[in-house]
């Protein structure tokens, strides 16, 4: 019999990838992973903990959905491979030393951070956009009462960073005038690119130590990161992801109904109707079945990759616009799959396009759908990377 050891917690995905795993004859052993009361990174408890399972189970390799130094560490010295599919982004876990051992095989949804870790020596990183669970989402219908709730002629599920355990930039409000009016302008200048990134590199020597003097950011000790990519992916690339969701959303309120799912309170948007937090399982995928357009905005550390919402709403048969995310390119032809935007204005124009052009957004929606359930199912990644490890 085949076993996996699974390092349980609460992830997108459980449900999905057990599934995948036990049609292919799987026996799964459950282990309940304390990611949010333990350091993942060193605890020697933890490790231990994960080794002693792997002796007495011996699996044929252990699973965990986003990457675990203690995991790692466990597994190479069990001398047992260590499968992770990373969905988070940023994820500063990657750049642990043990990112270089020879038992990991780690899967990224983004091409860009791929090549970066190989450019840092780790030779067991592959890339892996995440699936779609497109069986599940074909077995929900909508149902009367679902359709007055979700319809919708604009349709954003997503955090608006404003909540200050997501908003990093508050440590940053005392930096002097100077440094301020610098990181606003190269944070102004990325809002306005897509495909390119220019935070990291902006950040010089003398601007991070200023930034360091109200934020002392330091390098893990094992960590491979710079304090430039710290900062840039933790703290500007959420604050330009927060402009950008608030400013096009304010002017797609000013023309269309648009309908927002997001835990936080939105005063600064008083035309859209916040509809609050959403149950991604249970309940997304109505609202995603039911939005004439759904809409993608992605958080600015994703450099290249395509969101797991993106492959969601296309799974579920939503109309997808999007900004520019080049591995899209890989599997999508826009403006067939899926429509892109290069800017506020561009989106506004779309928008209208589209929902007065009801028969294109609706082939434009069915292929998209045709091509995740081709291309990029959950059992069609579980497959492929079942046969890469």
């Amino acid at each position: 019999m085949k076993t996996v050891l699974f390092l349980v917690w609460k992830s997108f995905g459980n449900e999905f990838i057990i599934e995948e795993l036990e049609k292919r004859g799987f026996e799964i052993d459950f282990f309940d992973f304390p990611k949010d009361t333990e350091n993942t990174r060193n605890s020697m408890d933890l490790t231990e903990a994960i080794a002693r399972r792997v002796l007495q189970t011996r699996p044929d390799f252990v699973f965990s959905f986003n990457y675990y130094p203690v995991a790692a560490i466990a597994c190479k010295a069990c001398r047992t491979k260590y499968v992770s599919w990373v969905y988070d982004s940023p994820y500063i876990l990657l750049y642990s030393q043990t990112i270089l051992y020879d038992t990991n095989r780690v899967f990224l949804f983004d091409s860009h951070e791929v090549e970066k870790l190989r450019g840092l020596g780790a030779e067991h990183v592959y890339y892996m956009p995440m699936g779609s669970a497109v069986e599940y989402y074909d077995t929900l219908e909508p149902t009367p009462e679902m359709h007055q709730m979700y319809d919708s002629d604009v349709t954003f599920i997503g955090s608006m960073y404003s909540e200050q355990r997501q908003y990093l930039y508050h440590h940053l409000e005392n930096v002097d005038e100077y440094t301020k009016g610098y990181l606003d302008g190269i944070m102004q200048v990325q809002k306005s690119l897509y495909g390119i990134d220019v935070l990291e590199e902006a950040l010089t020597p003398d601007i991070i130590g200023r930034m360091q003097k109200v934020c002392p950011v330091q390098a893990n000790g094992d960590g491979m990161e710079t304090v430039a990519w710290s900062f840039a992916n933790y703290f500007l690339a959420r604050k330009v992801t927060q402009m950008e969701r608030r400013e096009l959303l304010e002017a797609l309120s000013e023309r269309f109904q648009v309908k927002l799912f997001t835990p936080e309170k939105t005063p600064f948007l008083p035309k859209v109707d916040n509809m609050g937090r959403i149950d991604y399982y249970e309940r997304a995928p109505y609202a995603m079945k039911c939005a004439k357009i759904n809409l993608n905005i992605s958080l600015r550390s994703i450099h290249t990759g395509i969101p797991l919402r993106a492959l969601d709403i296309m799974g579920c048969g939503g109309f997808l616009i999007t900004n520019y995310q080049s591995d899209f390119n890989e599997y999508f032809v826009p403006d067939e799959d899926y429509v892109f935007y290069d800017g506020k204005e561009d989106l506004l124009n779309l928008v209208a396009y589209y929902l007065e052009h009801e028969d294109e957004r609706e082939k434009i929606a069915e292929n998209g759908y045709r091509k995740v359930k081709e291309l990029l199912s959950y059992g069609g990644q579980v497959d492929k990377i079942l046969g890469m490890i």
